[in-house]
């Protein structure tokens, strides 16, 4: 199964990946990064695909994705 990783500190919140994400293993977080923004964060869940459309959504290139 798959994996991602987001980086906090780049992702503006604009949480498309949520949206995309065939499995719903994104969230919003509930805290802050550093440019006040509440960024997405994966949910720990070994039902990822690893499809990568959270990664090729992401207009920041703040998700990598490991299968």
């Amino acid at each position: 199964m798959g994996k991602i990783k987001i980086d906090a500190e780049k992702c503006k919140g604009c949480l498309l990946c949520i949206n995309v994400c065939p499995k719903r293993l994104i969230r919003e977080s509930k805290g802050l990064n550093s440019y006040g923004a509440k960024p997405a964060e994966f949910k720990e869940d070994s039902s990822c695909l690893g499809c990568g459309l959270c990664a090729i959504i992401c207009p920041d290139c703040c998700i990598e994705v490991y299968k």
